[in-house]
């Protein structure tokens, strides 16, 4: 059964840093390509950035020189190191495994003052 479990979120002033990180498990965690995607209210989820299993790594633009993306295949976690928080950074953070068509539950990112 594939399960992905994200954890880490929480409120976090302007400036401030947050590390999620998503807990899988069910399958070869070390060969798919993991991505972390967000929502914020009344918009679309998007796509915050994506490492694959070779080890190349995709960020949006919003998020580039502030967010890196990380695993751990041996402990089969997703990491996502968010900096320089901004309040547009606010949203519900997923982690998938896109080709297998799994999510996470969430974790709520508040970047508030």
């Amino acid at each position: 059964q594939v399960q992905l479990v994200e954890s880490g979120g929480g409120l976090v002033q302007p400036g401030g840093s947050l590390r999620l990180s998503c807990a899988a498990s069910g399958f070869t965690f070390r060969i798919y390509t993991m991505s972390w995607y967000r929502q914020a209210p009344g918009k679309e989820r998007e796509l915050v950035a994506t490492d694959s299993s070779g080890g190349s790594t995709y960020y949006a633009d919003s998020v580039k020189g502030r967010f890196t993306i990380s695993r751990d295949n041996a402990k089969k976690q997703l990491y996502l190191q968010m900096n320089s928080l901004k309040p547009e950074d606010t949203a519900v953070y997923y982690c998938t495994a896109l080709l297998l068509g799994y999510w996470g539950q969430g974790t709520q990112v508040t970047v508030s003052s």
